[in-house]
Protein backbone atom coordinates (compact mmCIF):
# COMPACT_ATOMS: atom_id res chain seq x y z
CA UNK A 1 0.00 0.00 0.00
CA UNK A 2 0.94 3.59 -0.86
CA UNK A 3 2.06 5.47 1.89
CA UNK A 4 1.83 9.37 1.63
CA UNK A 5 4.63 10.74 3.45
CA UNK A 6 4.72 14.36 2.21
CA UNK A 7 4.10 16.91 4.71
CA UNK A 8 2.63 20.16 3.37
CA UNK A 9 3.75 23.47 5.12
CA UNK A 10 1.26 27.00 4.79
CA UNK A 11 3.17 29.72 3.54
CA UNK A 12 5.13 31.54 6.01
CA UNK A 13 3.86 35.38 5.13
CA UNK A 14 0.11 34.68 4.66
CA UNK A 15 -2.45 33.81 7.56
CA UNK A 16 -4.48 30.82 7.11
CA UNK A 17 -6.99 29.85 9.33
CA UNK A 18 -9.36 26.83 8.61
CA UNK A 19 -12.49 27.05 10.70
CA UNK A 20 -15.64 24.90 10.26
CA UNK A 21 -17.77 27.45 11.82
CA UNK A 22 -16.64 30.48 10.37
CA UNK A 23 -17.31 28.43 7.16
CA UNK A 24 -20.65 27.31 8.14
CA UNK A 25 -21.45 30.84 9.24
CA UNK A 26 -20.40 32.15 6.33
CA UNK A 27 -22.52 29.81 4.04
CA UNK A 28 -25.57 30.86 6.49
CA UNK A 29 -24.71 34.62 5.73
CA UNK A 30 -24.61 34.07 1.59
CA UNK A 31 -27.93 32.44 2.36
CA UNK A 32 -29.50 34.42 4.26
CA UNK A 33 -28.43 37.71 1.89
CA UNK A 34 -29.57 36.50 -1.02
CA UNK A 35 -32.83 35.56 0.39
CA UNK A 36 -32.97 39.30 1.62
CA UNK A 37 -32.55 40.63 -1.72
CA UNK A 38 -35.05 38.21 -3.42
CA UNK A 39 -37.32 39.19 -1.58
CA UNK A 40 -37.14 43.27 -1.63
CA UNK A 41 -36.35 42.81 -5.28
CA UNK A 42 -39.60 40.70 -5.68
CA UNK A 43 -41.49 43.69 -3.33
CA UNK A 44 -40.10 45.88 -6.24
CA UNK A 45 -41.50 43.97 -9.05
CA UNK A 46 -44.75 43.43 -7.30
CA UNK A 47 -44.96 47.41 -6.81
CA UNK A 48 -44.95 48.15 -10.61
CA UNK A 49 -46.92 45.22 -11.54
CA UNK A 50 -50.21 47.35 -12.49
CA UNK A 51 -47.86 48.68 -15.04
CA UNK A 52 -48.29 47.85 -18.69
CA UNK A 53 -46.50 47.91 -21.70
CA UNK A 54 -48.27 48.60 -25.32
CA UNK A 55 -48.65 45.03 -25.66
CA UNK A 56 -50.38 44.27 -22.59
CA UNK A 57 -47.56 42.73 -20.38
CA UNK A 58 -45.65 43.55 -17.61
CA UNK A 59 -43.15 46.57 -18.11
CA UNK A 60 -41.23 45.61 -14.77
CA UNK A 61 -39.69 42.37 -15.04
CA UNK A 62 -36.69 40.30 -13.46
CA UNK A 63 -33.65 40.08 -15.70
CA UNK A 64 -31.41 37.20 -14.44
CA UNK A 65 -28.53 38.76 -11.96
CA UNK A 66 -25.45 40.89 -12.02
CA UNK A 67 -22.09 38.60 -11.84
CA UNK A 68 -21.37 36.98 -8.59
CA UNK A 69 -18.96 39.53 -6.20
CA UNK A 70 -17.62 39.34 -2.82
CA UNK A 71 -18.27 41.15 0.06
CA UNK A 72 -15.97 41.86 3.25
CA UNK A 73 -17.72 41.09 6.07
CA UNK A 74 -16.72 40.40 9.90
CA UNK A 75 -16.79 37.03 9.15
CA UNK A 76 -14.98 36.96 5.66
CA UNK A 77 -15.88 37.82 2.21
CA UNK A 78 -18.99 36.44 1.60
CA UNK A 79 -20.28 36.08 -2.27
CA UNK A 80 -23.35 37.21 -3.40
CA UNK A 81 -25.03 38.19 -6.86
CA UNK A 82 -27.77 40.91 -7.11
CA UNK A 83 -30.54 40.20 -9.31
CA UNK A 84 -31.56 42.50 -12.54
CA UNK A 85 -34.71 43.95 -12.83
CA UNK A 86 -35.47 45.24 -16.25
CA UNK A 87 -38.45 48.20 -17.82
CA UNK A 88 -39.67 46.92 -20.77
CA UNK A 89 -41.23 50.30 -21.90
CA UNK A 90 -39.53 53.23 -20.55
CA UNK A 91 -41.99 56.49 -20.76
CA UNK A 92 -41.26 60.11 -20.98
CA UNK A 93 -40.45 59.68 -17.11
CA UNK A 94 -37.49 57.74 -18.07
CA UNK A 95 -36.66 54.64 -16.83
CA UNK A 96 -38.09 52.57 -13.57
CA UNK A 97 -34.62 50.89 -12.16
CA UNK A 98 -34.08 49.06 -9.45
CA UNK A 99 -31.35 49.63 -6.25
CA UNK A 100 -30.92 47.44 -3.69
CA UNK A 101 -30.20 49.00 -0.26
CA UNK A 102 -28.61 46.18 1.20
CA UNK A 103 -26.64 45.34 -1.21
CA UNK A 104 -25.68 48.82 -3.11
CA UNK A 105 -24.22 48.95 -6.09
CA UNK A 106 -19.93 48.68 -5.90
CA UNK A 107 -20.38 47.89 -2.25
CA UNK A 108 -17.37 45.47 -1.30
CA UNK A 109 -16.72 46.39 2.08
CA UNK A 110 -19.65 46.31 4.87
CA UNK A 111 -20.06 49.07 6.86
CA UNK A 112 -19.06 47.20 10.44
CA UNK A 113 -15.73 46.38 8.38
CA UNK A 114 -15.57 50.74 7.08
CA UNK A 115 -15.56 51.33 11.00
CA UNK A 116 -12.98 49.19 12.09
CA UNK A 117 -10.17 50.35 9.93
CA UNK A 118 -10.40 53.54 11.94
CA UNK A 119 -10.12 51.88 15.13
CA UNK A 120 -7.28 49.78 14.24
CA UNK A 121 -5.27 52.97 12.98
CA UNK A 122 -6.15 54.59 16.46
CA UNK A 123 -5.12 51.52 18.40
CA UNK A 124 -1.57 52.37 16.76
CA UNK A 125 -2.20 49.41 13.68
CA UNK A 126 0.05 51.29 10.62
CA UNK A 127 -0.92 51.42 7.32
CA UNK A 128 1.40 48.56 5.96
CA UNK A 129 0.48 46.22 8.75
CA UNK A 130 -3.64 46.40 7.92
CA UNK A 131 -2.94 43.41 5.74
CA UNK A 132 -1.63 40.95 8.72
CA UNK A 133 -3.84 42.14 11.38
CA UNK A 134 -7.05 41.80 9.40
CA UNK A 135 -6.08 38.55 8.00
CA UNK A 136 -7.60 36.82 10.23
CA UNK A 137 -10.62 38.20 10.51
CA UNK A 138 -11.75 38.70 7.05
CA UNK A 139 -9.37 35.85 5.32
CA UNK A 140 -5.63 35.70 3.95
CA UNK A 141 -6.52 36.78 0.23
CA UNK A 142 -9.18 40.10 1.49
CA UNK A 143 -8.70 42.14 -1.36
CA UNK A 144 -8.60 46.11 -0.66
CA UNK A 145 -6.78 46.26 2.45
CA UNK A 146 -3.61 47.65 0.99
CA UNK A 147 -1.50 50.15 2.65
CA UNK A 148 -2.66 52.40 -0.60
CA UNK A 149 -6.27 51.65 0.11
CA UNK A 150 -6.12 52.75 3.78
CA UNK A 151 -4.02 55.89 2.54
CA UNK A 152 -7.10 56.65 0.09
CA UNK A 153 -9.63 55.53 2.60
CA UNK A 154 -8.09 58.45 5.06
CA UNK A 155 -8.48 61.17 2.31
CA UNK A 156 -12.05 59.62 1.83
CA UNK A 157 -12.43 60.27 5.43
CA UNK A 158 -10.97 63.89 4.97
CA UNK A 159 -13.39 65.28 2.37
CA UNK A 160 -15.70 63.88 4.85
CA UNK A 161 -14.61 65.64 7.74
CA UNK A 162 -14.69 69.17 5.21
CA UNK A 163 -18.32 68.56 4.14
CA UNK A 164 -19.14 68.35 7.63
CA UNK A 165 -17.74 71.35 8.72
CA UNK A 166 -19.88 73.36 6.46
CA UNK A 167 -23.43 71.49 7.58
CA UNK A 168 -26.52 73.43 7.85
CA UNK A 169 -27.21 73.82 11.93
CA UNK A 170 -30.01 76.35 11.82
CA UNK A 171 -32.65 73.28 13.01
CA UNK A 172 -30.19 72.90 15.92
CA UNK A 173 -31.32 73.21 19.13
CA UNK A 174 -29.03 72.33 22.17
CA UNK A 175 -29.48 72.38 25.66
CA UNK A 176 -26.51 71.62 26.93
CA UNK A 177 -22.51 71.42 25.47
CA UNK A 178 -19.12 70.24 26.87
CA UNK A 179 -16.61 71.32 25.44
CA UNK A 180 -12.75 70.77 26.13
CA UNK A 181 -8.97 70.53 24.23
CA UNK A 182 -7.60 67.70 23.32
CA UNK A 183 -4.06 67.40 22.63
CA UNK A 184 -1.64 65.63 20.49
CA UNK A 185 2.24 65.44 19.21
CA UNK A 186 1.92 65.42 15.53
CA UNK A 187 5.18 64.18 13.76
CA UNK A 188 7.37 66.70 12.76
CA UNK A 189 6.13 69.54 14.56
CA UNK A 190 7.39 71.17 18.00
CA UNK A 191 3.66 71.98 19.18
CA UNK A 192 1.32 70.16 20.15
CA UNK A 193 -1.67 70.27 18.18
CA UNK A 194 -5.07 71.06 20.40
CA UNK A 195 -7.87 69.87 19.15
CA UNK A 196 -10.91 71.64 20.12
CA UNK A 197 -13.82 70.08 20.95
CA UNK A 198 -17.74 70.47 21.67
CA UNK A 199 -20.33 67.77 22.56
CA UNK A 200 -23.85 68.97 22.82
CA UNK A 201 -26.99 67.59 24.04
CA UNK A 202 -30.72 68.18 22.32
CA UNK A 203 -33.90 69.08 23.06
CA UNK A 204 -34.62 65.17 23.19
CA UNK A 205 -31.58 64.40 25.30
CA UNK A 206 -29.26 62.78 22.34
CA UNK A 207 -26.00 63.40 22.00
CA UNK A 208 -23.75 64.62 19.22
CA UNK A 209 -20.85 66.32 17.74
CA UNK A 210 -21.47 69.85 17.15
CA UNK A 211 -17.91 71.44 16.81
CA UNK A 212 -14.31 69.75 16.36
CA UNK A 213 -11.86 71.98 15.25
CA UNK A 214 -7.92 72.18 14.95
CA UNK A 215 -6.95 75.03 17.35
CA UNK A 216 -3.86 76.79 18.32
CA UNK A 217 -3.56 75.39 22.20
CA UNK A 218 -7.07 76.69 23.70
CA UNK A 219 -6.57 80.45 23.07
CA UNK A 220 -9.09 82.62 23.34
CA UNK A 221 -9.07 83.05 19.49
CA UNK A 222 -8.95 79.67 18.51
CA UNK A 223 -12.33 79.52 20.46
CA UNK A 224 -14.45 82.29 19.65
CA UNK A 225 -13.62 80.95 15.72
CA UNK A 226 -15.10 77.58 16.81
CA UNK A 227 -17.90 79.55 18.35
CA UNK A 228 -18.60 82.10 15.81
CA UNK A 229 -18.70 79.73 12.76
CA UNK A 230 -21.29 77.24 14.49
CA UNK A 231 -23.48 80.56 14.64
CA UNK A 232 -22.86 81.70 11.37
CA UNK A 233 -24.19 78.05 10.03
CA UNK A 234 -27.15 78.77 12.21
CA UNK A 235 -26.56 77.80 16.19
CA UNK A 236 -28.31 80.98 16.96
CA UNK A 237 -29.76 79.76 20.21
CA UNK A 238 -27.34 79.64 23.01
CA UNK A 239 -27.05 76.86 25.26
CA UNK A 240 -28.44 76.69 28.71
CA UNK A 241 -25.52 75.33 30.51
CA UNK A 242 -21.37 74.47 29.32
CA UNK A 243 -19.45 72.25 30.77
CA UNK A 244 -16.03 72.91 30.19
CA UNK A 245 -12.42 72.99 32.05
CA UNK A 246 -10.57 75.67 33.75
CA UNK A 247 -9.14 77.18 30.38
CA UNK A 248 -9.89 80.81 30.17
CA UNK A 249 -9.94 80.63 26.49
CA UNK A 250 -12.96 78.99 26.22
CA UNK A 251 -14.97 80.91 28.77
CA UNK A 252 -14.07 84.29 27.42
CA UNK A 253 -14.89 83.37 23.40
CA UNK A 254 -18.14 81.87 25.23
CA UNK A 255 -18.85 85.22 26.54
CA UNK A 256 -18.44 86.91 23.66
CA UNK A 257 -20.96 84.51 21.35
CA UNK A 258 -23.53 82.67 23.57
CA UNK A 259 -23.56 85.57 26.62
CA UNK A 260 -26.81 84.02 28.33
CA UNK A 261 -25.10 80.69 28.77
CA UNK A 262 -24.63 79.25 32.31
CA UNK A 263 -21.38 78.46 33.28
CA UNK A 264 -20.16 74.53 35.17
CA UNK A 265 -16.57 74.06 35.88
CA UNK A 266 -16.06 69.97 35.85
CA UNK A 267 -15.45 68.18 38.97
CA UNK A 268 -12.77 66.16 37.18
CA UNK A 269 -10.50 68.77 35.96
CA UNK A 270 -11.02 70.55 39.31
CA UNK A 271 -9.78 67.47 41.48
CA UNK A 272 -6.97 67.26 39.04
CA UNK A 273 -5.93 70.79 39.92
CA UNK A 274 -6.81 70.96 43.36
CA UNK A 275 -4.40 67.85 43.90
CA UNK A 276 -1.53 69.46 41.96
CA UNK A 277 -2.24 72.59 43.81
CA UNK A 278 -2.06 70.67 47.28
CA UNK A 279 0.99 68.19 46.36
CA UNK A 280 2.78 70.49 43.36
CA UNK A 281 3.37 67.48 41.13
CA UNK A 282 0.66 67.06 38.06
CA UNK A 283 -1.82 64.64 38.62
CA UNK A 284 -4.11 64.18 35.88
CA UNK A 285 -8.17 63.12 35.28
CA UNK A 286 -7.19 59.24 35.33
CA UNK A 287 -5.41 59.38 38.37
CA UNK A 288 -7.91 60.28 40.47
CA UNK A 289 -9.14 57.08 42.46
CA UNK A 290 -5.87 56.25 43.30
CA UNK A 291 -5.56 60.10 44.47
CA UNK A 292 -8.68 59.67 46.37
CA UNK A 293 -7.48 57.15 48.06
CA UNK A 294 -4.02 58.25 49.20
CA UNK A 295 -5.54 61.17 50.34
CA UNK A 296 -8.12 59.72 52.67
CA UNK A 297 -5.01 57.79 54.07
CA UNK A 298 -3.05 61.18 54.38
CA UNK A 299 -6.32 62.98 55.71
CA UNK A 300 -5.68 65.94 53.03
CA UNK A 301 -8.19 68.48 51.60
CA UNK A 302 -10.19 67.80 47.99
CA UNK A 303 -13.48 68.31 46.58
CA UNK A 304 -14.28 64.68 47.30
CA UNK A 305 -15.66 66.67 50.44
CA UNK A 306 -18.29 68.53 48.68
CA UNK A 307 -21.35 66.38 47.80
CA UNK A 308 -22.84 66.47 44.37
CA UNK A 309 -26.22 64.44 45.34
CA UNK A 310 -27.25 66.46 48.55
CA UNK A 311 -26.89 70.39 48.00
CA UNK A 312 -27.65 71.30 51.60
CA UNK A 313 -24.39 68.89 52.79
CA UNK A 314 -22.06 69.75 49.78
CA UNK A 315 -22.38 73.72 50.33
CA UNK A 316 -22.12 72.88 54.49
CA UNK A 317 -18.77 70.44 53.65
CA UNK A 318 -17.60 73.19 51.29
CA UNK A 319 -17.68 75.49 54.11
CA UNK A 320 -16.05 73.12 56.13
CA UNK A 321 -13.58 72.19 54.09
CA UNK A 322 -12.41 75.91 53.65
CA UNK A 323 -12.39 76.28 57.48
CA UNK A 324 -10.71 72.88 57.98
CA UNK A 325 -8.12 73.24 55.81
CA UNK A 326 -7.45 76.53 54.74
CA UNK A 327 -4.31 77.40 56.90
CA UNK A 328 -2.34 74.08 56.36
CA UNK A 329 -3.46 73.71 52.27
CA UNK A 330 -3.90 77.21 51.49
CA UNK A 331 -3.09 76.90 47.74
CA UNK A 332 -5.61 73.63 47.33
CA UNK A 333 -8.42 75.91 48.90
CA UNK A 334 -7.79 78.81 47.10
CA UNK A 335 -7.90 76.32 44.00
CA UNK A 336 -10.94 75.40 44.97
CA UNK A 337 -12.67 78.52 46.25
CA UNK A 338 -11.95 80.26 43.27
CA UNK A 339 -14.71 78.55 41.12
CA UNK A 340 -16.93 77.58 43.66
CA UNK A 341 -20.26 79.51 42.34
CA UNK A 342 -19.14 78.05 38.92
CA UNK A 343 -18.85 74.34 40.45
CA UNK A 344 -22.18 74.20 42.10
CA UNK A 345 -24.40 75.74 39.19
CA UNK A 346 -25.82 72.20 38.14
CA UNK A 347 -27.82 72.51 41.11
CA UNK A 348 -30.12 74.68 39.34
CA UNK A 349 -30.59 72.57 36.79
CA UNK A 350 -32.92 69.13 37.08
CA UNK A 351 -31.41 66.93 39.62
CA UNK A 352 -31.55 63.73 36.80
CA UNK A 353 -29.16 65.95 34.24
CA UNK A 354 -26.43 66.37 37.34
CA UNK A 355 -24.38 63.36 36.46
CA UNK A 356 -24.61 64.22 32.67
CA UNK A 357 -23.40 67.97 33.09
CA UNK A 358 -21.34 68.09 36.03
CA UNK A 359 -17.63 66.75 33.86
CA UNK A 360 -16.76 66.51 30.56
CA UNK A 361 -16.78 62.83 30.58
CA UNK A 362 -18.15 62.64 27.55
CA UNK A 363 -14.77 63.81 25.88
CA UNK A 364 -12.43 62.49 27.96
CA UNK A 365 -14.09 58.98 27.82
CA UNK A 366 -13.41 59.10 23.94
CA UNK A 367 -10.31 60.54 23.42
CA UNK A 368 -8.49 57.84 25.25
CA UNK A 369 -8.35 55.93 22.36
CA UNK A 370 -7.19 58.91 20.55
CA UNK A 371 -4.78 59.78 23.26
CA UNK A 372 -3.22 55.68 23.13
CA UNK A 373 -2.95 55.68 19.76
CA UNK A 374 -0.15 58.84 19.81
CA UNK A 375 1.56 57.25 22.49
CA UNK A 376 2.27 54.42 20.57
CA UNK A 377 3.43 55.96 17.44
CA UNK A 378 5.59 58.45 19.39
CA UNK A 379 3.42 61.20 17.71
CA UNK A 380 2.69 59.47 13.85
CA UNK A 381 0.07 61.64 13.16
CA UNK A 382 -0.06 64.47 10.75
CA UNK A 383 -2.60 67.64 11.82
CA UNK A 384 -4.48 66.65 8.84
CA UNK A 385 -4.99 62.77 9.67
CA UNK A 386 -5.14 63.59 12.94
CA UNK A 387 -8.68 66.12 12.53
CA UNK A 388 -9.76 62.99 9.92
CA UNK A 389 -9.37 60.01 12.93
CA UNK A 390 -10.46 62.16 15.49
CA UNK A 391 -13.76 62.78 13.11
CA UNK A 392 -14.18 59.33 12.07
CA UNK A 393 -14.07 57.72 15.95
CA UNK A 394 -15.99 60.43 16.83
CA UNK A 395 -18.93 59.36 14.39
CA UNK A 396 -18.56 55.89 15.39
CA UNK A 397 -18.66 56.31 18.82
CA UNK A 398 -21.45 58.82 19.04
CA UNK A 399 -23.83 55.71 18.31
CA UNK A 400 -23.39 53.88 21.87
CA UNK A 401 -23.31 57.80 24.08
CA UNK A 402 -25.42 57.63 26.78
CA UNK A 403 -28.95 59.52 26.03
CA UNK A 404 -29.63 62.11 29.28
CA UNK A 405 -31.95 60.68 31.56
CA UNK A 406 -35.08 62.64 32.84
CA UNK A 407 -35.09 64.04 29.04
CA UNK A 408 -38.72 65.03 29.42
CA UNK A 409 -37.16 67.80 31.50
CA UNK A 410 -35.24 69.56 28.84
CA UNK A 411 -38.15 71.38 27.59
CA UNK A 412 -38.83 72.91 30.93
CA UNK A 413 -34.96 73.90 30.46
CA UNK A 414 -35.53 75.76 27.61
CA UNK A 415 -39.05 77.32 29.14
CA UNK A 416 -37.19 78.67 31.65
CA UNK A 417 -38.69 76.78 34.57
CA UNK A 418 -36.88 77.57 37.52
CA UNK A 419 -35.14 74.44 39.44
CA UNK A 420 -33.90 75.26 43.22
CA UNK A 421 -31.25 72.13 44.06
CA UNK A 422 -32.78 70.18 41.40
CA UNK A 423 -36.59 70.33 42.30
CA UNK A 424 -39.09 72.12 40.17
CA UNK A 425 -40.47 75.29 41.19
CA UNK A 426 -44.02 75.34 41.21
CA UNK A 427 -45.52 78.87 41.39
CA UNK A 428 -48.58 78.83 43.22
CA UNK A 429 -51.39 81.36 42.68
CA UNK A 430 -51.77 83.83 44.57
Amino acid sequence: MYEDKVVSFSHPERVSIEDPLTEVLRLGARRLLAEAVEAEVEAFVAEHADLADENGRRRVVRHGYQPEREVQTGIGAVAVRRPRVRDRHPDAGGWIRFTSSILPPYLRRAKSVEELLPWLYLKGISTGDFGEALAALLGPDAPGLSATTIARLKATWADEYECWLRRDLSAKRYVYIWADGVYFQPRLEHDRQCLLVIIGADEIGNKDVVGLSDGYRESEQSWLELLLDLKRRGLTLSPELATGDGALGFWKALRQVYGQTREQRCWVHKTANVLNSERGCAIGPSAGANAQERRGQSQSPSPGHLDGRDPARGRERLRFFIQAYGAKYDKAVECLVRDRDRLLTFYDFPAEHWKHVRSTNPIERTFSTVRLRTTKTKGGLSRKTALAMVFKLLLSARRKWRRLDGSNHLAEVIQGVTFKDGIKQIKHAA
